[in-house]
């Protein structure tokens, strides 16, 4: 229901617009990239669900825009939502082991925030050559 809120009242062609101003004519990579650590960004507070719920049509619509296939971005997307690595809170299996494990919120950004960076590059080596731009 958010992401048919955000098309029908104008919400993913604004946030479209806006990243294409701050992108603009950049290589499909960078808006790559940018797409994935959008997606990322906001997986580190909200499930990963509503995070490729939400950023999915921006992406789609960015890919449209700039005449490019979508596919290679969704794939990103998909990716970014899954790679919360760097917070406890926006899984909630992690969350639950957070106690137990006497884990601090420290010792997932010294270990997520790598392994985020090795799946952004994974993603931008793979996902163009699977689904061609």
């Amino acid at each position: 229901p958010l992401a048919d809120a955000l098309n029908q009242t104008g919400g993913t062609d604004l946030v479209v617009g806006g990243l294409m101003s701050a992108v603009g004519d950049s290589s499909p990579g960078t808006l790559l990239t940018v797409i994935f650590f959008l997606t990322a960004a906001l997986g580190l507070f909200l499930s990963n669900t509503a995070a490729a719920v939400l950023v999915a049509p921006i992406a789609i619509t960015t890919a449209q825009t700039v005449g490019i296939s979508p596919y290679p971005l969704a794939v990103a997307v998909v990716i970014a939502a899954s790679a919360a690595f760097v917070t406890p809170v926006s899984t909630p299996v992690v969350t639950l082991v957070v106690e137990p494990g006497r884990y601090r919120f420290t010792d997932f950004v010294k270990v997520g925030v790598p392994l985020l960076f090795l799946t952004w590059v994974a993603t931008l080596l793979v996902a163009p050559l699977v689904f061609p731009y």
